[in-house]
């Protein structure tokens, strides 16, 4: 057979069965005829029943949050209308920011151009993403910024790029306000610190819809978590009596007494102001000159005694010291006079005496912490005036004399806050609400005490952990008008102690004047007490001064433990003219500052005397600690 055979005579290709070759008028005809859409997937009744819970779920978080806003609606009614155009007095500051914007075009032209260039990078990164690629980012988290911390907003490139912008438009939003020149200060501080409360507030983790771990369990939950998460809301409005109060942590898991505030002692003398605590020794002899604690009266004193394994009132005990405490009053309105003075003599000089009479000595060492340490040093300058000497030494945890460059309450002290303070201090019968210290603090550290608990307690439905020290800052005490308004206006206002202009009992007071030993602890990182803040302050007093910077913060800087083994702090013996100055000349340690300033201490400390038995001394004992005065609530 021939190759022209074999072609003519090989099998065509088969086509598949029920098919035929179209020509061109059945084409035409097919293409004329209506498509029909293929049917879509039956729905399983598995996914039905999920669809109709989630469906369910919903519907019961909106009637739940609409039930809690309409209740806290009722119980506002008949209050003042709590909503201002302006509620934190920005406005003026924001106007003269922005008008010296607007007065540099150029400046902003290339601001703008800046920001859009930064875009173009992101929507380049993000089309390379897609294509394959792994470019770098364009923006990243700050260091401890822990909003972004689910895989999702770096694994999923939505996220990603939602992430990214959001990091790209508040850096810009916040470089524009830091990079404004010829303001006054005090107006640009404001207004960065009223940006950073806004950029905070509008980040993509605050909104259920942007937040993928939100949606992941609410996915996984079947719109539980949103139920829960809205029944946490109400919660949270109903303990705040109508205004939202965010839980910061299971408030049921401790009691002062039992699992925090635990060191032994006894009450040993009370006042109005304060109760003084005697705690029981541990060592069998102590230093002849006992310590008076002085803590902050605008939280409890038990930040120095949370748990044994990080009290410092235990640590003390156990090297020999013996250890007084003034736990100060949570005052109501029949205290809503008490002025400075009064917490002046009822409170340090009453303590003092005292701790003397206990122990049948001449003198004490004192540790004022916080504004128990303005209080502390204001009263050193008032016995200075006054030729007297009770006090053999001062140490000062994370404490001002000096306002100039204070913290962040700073910005709570001018005269339109005072103003609201005022009228909300006479709303609440002449003090003002622990909860609204708290709302303060919390909007100091927005990110870590506002935002991330609304995230786990609203949006994922969760209930926030137990942890002792957050049980601690949300147990605020009230403050009475005079004393507060006073301290407000004399020290951040007018900074009149730093001045020498400072009068208290007809007594003007000048910290030159103090010779007393002083050991000043300042935190790197503290956003209350600012070191350079705390810094300007130790130069003013006339005696020998010690000067020692921690790690950490206005707390854990603090409280550390030398058995946790953490941070590290600075020295340096001598006291130069700037902070700069002294930081470079300091040497850095390992861990706590205790020991140091336990060497220091016990040197001003005397002899060896037997232990001192708190029920056994010459004031009668009062009750057992911590005392009644700290279990007050507010």
């Amino acid at each position: 057979m021939s190759e022209q055979t074999s072609i003519k005579t090989a099998s065509p290709r088969k086509r598949p069965a029920g098919s035929a070759k179209k020509g061109p008028a059945t084409a035409a005809k097919a293409a004329a005829e209506p498509k029909v859409a293929p049917e879509p997937a039956a729905i399983t009744p598995d996914q039905r029943a999920q669809i109709e819970t989630l469906s369910m779920n919903l519907a019961r978080a909106a009637m739940t949050a609409q039930g809690a806003i309409a209740e806290m609606a009722l119980k506002n009614a008949e209050r003042p209308a709590a909503l201002t155009p302006d509620p934190f007095h920005v406005a003026p500051a924001l106007n003269e920011v922005m008008s010296r914007i607007a007065s540099e075009p150029d400046r902003l032209l290339r601001a703008q151009a800046d920001l859009f260039t930064r875009y173009m990078d992101l929507w380049q990164s993000a089309a390379r993403r897609v294509a394959g690629e792994t470019p770098d980012p364009v923006a990243t988290p700050a260091r401890g910024d822990k909003r972004f911390a689910d895989p999702a907003w770096s694994d999923n490139p939505v996220f990603d790029v939602i992430k990214q912008s959001y990091l790209l438009t508040s850096g810009w939003l916040n470089g524009l306000v830091e990079g404004v020149e010829g303001v006054d200060p005090m107006a640009k501080r404001r207004v960065e610190f009223f940006m950073k409360m806004l950029t905070d507030a509008f980040a993509p983790t605050n909104f259920l819809a942007s937040n993928p771990a939100a949606l992941k369990e609410l996915a996984a939950t079947g719109g539980e978590s949103l139920v829960k998460g809205m029944q946490n809301f109400h919660a949270d409005l109903e303990r705040g009596g109508g205004q939202l109060s965010i839980a910061q942590t299971d408030y049921q898991m401790f009691t002062i007494g039992e699992n925090v505030a635990t060191a032994p002692g006894k009450v040993v003398f009370r006042n109005e102001i304060i109760e003084l605590l005697q705690f029981s020794p541990t060592t069998e002899e102590v230093f002849e000159i006992p310590l008076v604690i002085f803590p902050p009266w605008i939280n409890k004193f038990y930040i120095l005694d949370l748990r044994p394994e990080n009290s410092m009132i235990r640590w003390l005990t156990s090297q020999g010291v013996t250890v007084f405490l003034a736990s100060w009053v949570n005052p109501d309105a029949s205290l809503a006079e008490k002025t400075f003075e009064d917490y002046m003599r009822e409170g340090i000089y009453a303590g003092v005496a005292a701790a003397m009479d206990q122990c049948g000595v001449p003198r004490v060492n004192t540790v004022g912490y916080c504004i128990g340490g303005t209080l502390l040093s204001s009263t050193l300058a008032h016995m200075a005036a006054r030729k007297v000497n009770p006090i053999a030494s001062a140490t000062f945890f994370a404490a001002q004399q000096d306002f100039s460059e204070a913290g962040d309450l700073l910005l709570f002290t001018s005269e339109d806050w005072l103003a609201d303070l005022e009228k909300k201090m006479d709303e609440g019968g002449g003090v003002l609400s622990g909860q609204t210290m708290a709302d303060t603090f919390n909007a100091l550290r927005a990110n870590d005490l506002i935002w991330s608990f609304f995230v786990n307690n609203y949006l994922l439905g969760k209930e926030p952990k137990p942890f002792d020290l957050l049980f601690w800052n949300s147990d605020q005490t009230r403050m009475p008008k005079t004393l507060h308004l006073f301290y407000l206006r004399k020290f951040y206002g007018e900074n009149a102690l730093a001045k020498g202009e400072l009068t208290l009992d007809n007594v003007r007071l000048n910290l030159k004047d103090v010779k007393t030993p002083i050991y000043v602890q300042s935190s790197k990182e503290d956003h209350i007490a600012p070191a350079r803040s705390v810094y300007k302050g130790a130069q003013l007093f006339g005696g020998p001064v010690t000067f020692t910077m921690a790690g950490s913060g206005h707390i854990a800087g603090v409280i550390n433990h030398p058995d946790a083994k953490k941070y590290q702090h600075w020295t340096n013996d001598k006291l130069p003219p700037t902070l700069a100055e002294w930081q470079a000349g300091a040497v850095e340690h390992p861990g706590s500052w205790w020991p140091h300033w336990m060497a220091w201490l016990a040197d001003k400390s005397g002899g060896k005397v037997p232990a001192r038995d708190p029920a056994k001394g010459k004031l009668k004992p009062l009750g057992d600690a911590p005392g009644t005065y700290v279990k007050v609530k507010s």
